[in-house]
């Protein structure tokens, strides 16, 4: 995985969502880099990391824990929105003694209904030969029904070379392995557990995380604790930043062993 380092004391990874990258969680990592070292990664399949015909929620945690044992890293904090929220769950999960903390934002350990295919359309519409500038491919996203702000967020993985535009995201290998993104491997009778620290932050406005979710976590995170932002959406972080990160660099100050 490609990653970002910055600061310098106990490690802690960001880990964006689905068609995001490095950037996504940037504010929050220059928020903890004071008294951290703070290592924001591309996922698979995303931003600069390579590409995956086939991903799914164990095969990423490993590679976090991976990239762990790359750079040294015996244990760290890690903090994951969205389907980064799932990969951070997963590596708790499967990897509980080198995850000193889990925050997930804004999503539930469970498998989710299809909310992308629109979004998949309206990339799958583009055609990248055609585009001779953003303001074109802003055009024809805006065109396709996506509203101006996810636009925005999908055309940071638009990239410029001499032979013209293309994605840096694996959108073929996204839509194969979707189903796998908005699924859930740990839902058996007896799942497995992470009995470490962990904080579920959600969007009050949010239906991403609701009270049917509440005896998922606990049977596979009995020590969670809950926070709630309210007046914010999905993408809390970027709608409330300040509190947002106050509450992430607070949990982690708290559970910090080193």
């Amino acid at each position: 995985m490609h990653f970002i380092s910055t600061g310098q004391g106990s490690t802690v990874i960001l880990i964006h969502g689905l068609f995001g990258n490095s950037d996504n969680l940037k504010t929050l990592g220059r928020t903890l880099e004071a008294n951290h070292r703070v290592i924001r990664v591309d996922v698979p399949n995303h931003g600069l990391s390579s590409h995956w015909e086939s991903m799914d929620y164990p095969t990423l945690a490993q590679a976090v824990i991976e990239l762990m044992d790359r750079l040294s890293i015996p244990q760290a904090h890690l903090v994951g929105h969205s389907m980064g929220g799932k990969i951070a769950m997963a590596a708790a999960l499967n990897y509980p003694d080198r995850i000193q903390s889990l925050i997930a934002a804004d999503i539930a350990p469970v498998s989710y209904q299809s909310r992308h295919d629109a979004v998949f359309a309206a990339l799958d519409s583009i055609e990248l030969s055609l585009v001779q500038n953003r303001a074109q491919a802003l055009s024809q996203l805006l065109n396709a029904g996506i509203d101006e702000g996810t636009a925005q967020f999908l055309l940071k993985n638009l990239s410029r070379s001499d032979t013209g535009f293309q994605w840096k995201m694996n959108l073929t290998g996204l839509k194969t392995c979707y189903a796998n993104l908005i699924g859930w491997y740990n839902d058996v009778a007896v799942p497995l557990q992470y009995t470490g620290a962990s904080l579920f932050i959600r969007g009050g406005e949010s239906d991403y995380v609701t009270s049917e979710h509440r005896q998922t976590i606990l049977a596979q995170f009995p020590h969670v604790k809950a926070k709630t932002i309210e007046g914010t959406g999905h993408w809390l972080h970027a709608q409330k930043p300040n509190i947002f990160n106050r509450i992430v660099g607070d949990f982690i100050e708290k559970n910090d062993r080193n």
